[in-house]
């Protein structure tokens, strides 16, 4: 199986796992970041979570404070999302959509909703890898022509992203528009 095979594979088979599938037990620091590298799909040891970074999130308020040393479910769903969207957004806009996903509404319904979109987004990226591949594997211009391609569908989405963000700022008013910081110092 080549890499780009692999990659298709993954895009259409590997997902965060139901809410009902999460631990039902607190796991320590070491357990949430091994089971964290099953929730994302990776392809080098450099873009996990780290304990620093889950100290840093928490602290920050973007995930909730361990329970003693422990982390349950809701911890779990939190670092999820921050997994996949710290690889295509600021902090400060990962604070307010995770605001907004998890913390007002039940954190499972949240979870479930951003599992759902999450699936499709992994579905089309698939479908487009298929239809690029064909059966062959791809010479070096149809490599280079297949990362511009996905390069700029993540740019366009992004574009897309970022504005929403923006529309959603706006209407949350002063207090969002403002970074989390910003509104500790006042």
């Amino acid at each position: 199986m080549n890499d780009l095979t692999d990659l298709q594979a993954r895009l259409q088979d590997q997902r965060p796992v139901d809410w009902d599938q999460l631990p039902d037990f607190s796991l320590y620091m070491d357990q949430v970041l091994s089971y964290m590298d099953r929730q994302v799909i990776r392809f080098d040891g450099d873009d996990g979570l780290t304990a620093a970074m889950v100290n840093n999130y928490t602290k920050s308020g973007l995930a909730p404070r361990a329970e003693g040393k422990k982390y349950g479910r809701e911890h779990l769903a939190y670092f999820t999302a921050i997994c996949v969207l710290k690889r295509v957004m600021s902090t400060r806009d990962m604070d307010l959509l995770i605001r907004e996903e998890l913390q007002d509404r039940p954190v499972r319904e949240g979870y479930d909703a951003f599992r759902q979109s999450l699936d499709k987004a992994l579905n089309i990226t698939a479908g487009e890898l298929a239809a690029r591949l064909g059966d062959q594997e791809l010479d070096d211009a149809a490599l280079a022509d297949a990362a511009i391609h996905f390069s700029l569908l993540s740019y366009a989405a992004g574009v897309a992203g970022s504005r929403c963000v923006a529309l959603l700022r706006e209407r949350k008013g002063p207090a969002a528009a403002k970074g989390k910081k910003e509104k500790e110092r006042e």
